[in-house]
């Protein structure tokens, strides 16, 4: 049996939280091992319907451990609000079902007010972040000055590290018009919220290591997509981590021997939240279509997501740059009823091809897609179960997308219900 890593091979919001949701119900642990609560995952379990930022899609399933890595951000605030939400839901959540890790650092007020201050002035570049205070506190963990769960525990060390937090944040502040924080008032809140949070911290790299010695499969949670990575995504307009699975052994504590197999989740057409570079945007009523069918619409922000045709260049850079070993396909029947569809195979930028996304951020701005036209069909593959149950053109469509992005299909997701879902090879026996 093998451990899996399950990544986005886009701009995120492929349906990670259904298909994590229906390989959870074998899994002993789930991970989410990088990123913040600027994720956001639906699951919609026996019609009802629950969102996460923070917590392991794992978390909804009795019996599972959910892991919150230390290569997560972590607001405490946003993590007690989603933690009380979800138990009214009567979802069962305690210290011995999740665990935090004790070096994850902490995304504190300041962060998302910098992220506000920044996305708002005037001379920057518009990312197009959720605002969350993400970008601001992973920059304060590479700089050595962020403060992590365990910092809570101790008083005295909290109140020195505010104050070299503050050495450099209130100069920041200055600059853009804004008052400084107060050290102490942030030092009261942080030790109001200390032993709530404190409650779930341990050694998550021993938690795994011992679920590695007793033969438990690991499920590891990605956030995001391949192409919203720092390093290898379409930057600057990207997240502030790395998204690729190579993360899940980093974020989480443990070697990369520890990731058996990786699951790209692929929507059947391509969407993008916020600012940046998206060669297959469609600005027509096939575009409005595509995004009305499929209920694009941010989980965390609410924002309407950009919508274009399939991009197999793009995803086949994904398959590479992260390892995949198969592909999950989502969305599949949010094209039903469609004469003809496109998909990306090459790009054109002046007079010159290009089968790979270029990391020159002013050839990624003038990137032209190259498309092939494939028949589309008419009969419904909600809800499908078996290939038999798919038309054949969606048959000859899947197909071909496994043909150009040079990795197979393991997995077809017809609908939001998790067991509308054709297997085609297990991750977990692979």
């Amino acid at each position: 049996m093998a451990n899996v890593a399950v990544i986005g091979s886009q701009w995120g919001d492929e349906g990670k939280g259904k298909i994590v949701d229906w390989l959870s119900e074998r899994a002993d642990v789930v991970v989410r091992f990088q990123g913040g609560h600027n994720a956001g995952h639906t699951l919609v379990i026996d019609g009802k319907v629950y969102k996460l930022s923070l917590l392991p899609s794992g978390i909804v399933r009795g019996g599972k451990q959910s892991i919150i890595g230390n290569g997560v951000v972590v607001d405490p605030w946003a993590l007690l609000k989603e933690i009380d939400t979800l138990r009214g839901q009567d979802v069962e959540i305690n210290s011995d079902n999740l665990k935090i890790a004790e070096n994850a650092t902490l995304i504190l007020p300041l962060h998302g007010e910098l992220d506000a201050l920044r996305e708002d002035a005037t001379s920057a570049v518009k990312i197009g972040t959720t605002r969350r205070g993400i970008g601001p506190a992973y920059e304060d963990k590479v700089a050595r000055r962020a403060i992590r769960v365990s910092d809570l525990a101790d008083e005295d060390l909290l109140r020195s590290k505010i104050a070299t937090l503050l050495m450099h944040h209130n100069a920041l502040r200055k600059g853009l018009g804004a008052d400084a924080v107060d050290g102490e008032d942030l030092l009261k809140l942080l030790l109001e919220i200390a032993p709530k949070i404190l409650e779930f911290a341990d050694v998550v790299w021993r938690r795994l290591d011992e679920a590695r010695k007793a033969r438990k499969l690991v499920l590891f949670e990605g956030a995001q997509g391949t192409m919203l990575d720092n390093d290898h995504g379409t930057y600057p307009f990207v997240t502030s981590s790395n998204t690729l699975a190579g993360q899940a052994a980093v974020g989480s504590g443990v070697g990369p021997g520890s990731v058996n197999y990786v699951l790209g989740i692929t929507k059947a057409y391509t969407t993008r939240v916020g600012e940046g570079p998206f060669p297959t945007e469609l600005f027509d009523e096939v575009g409005q279509g595509l995004g009305e069918r499929g209920h694009e619409f941010g989980v965390v922000t609410g924002r309407k997501r950009r919508c274009g045709w399939f991009d197999a260049v793009m995803v086949r850079q994904a398959v590479k740059t992260g390892g995949i070993t198969g592909i999950a396909l989502t969305k599949l029947d949010v094209l039903d009823g469609m004469d003809e569809l496109k998909v990306c195979v090459g790009y054109r930028i002046g007079d010159k091809e290009y089968d790979y996304f270029p990391s020159n951020m002013a050839d990624q701005a003038a990137v032209k897609p190259i498309y092939e036209t494939l028949e589309g069909w008419s009969d419904s593959t909600f809800g499908a179960r078996s290939w038999d149950d798919l038309p054949a053109t969606a048959v000859k469509y899947i197909r071909r997308i496994e043909e150009l992005i040079e990795a197979p299909i393991a997995l077809v997701s017809t609908s939001p219900e998790r067991d509308d879902t054709i297997l085609v090879k297990d991750p977990f026996t692979e």
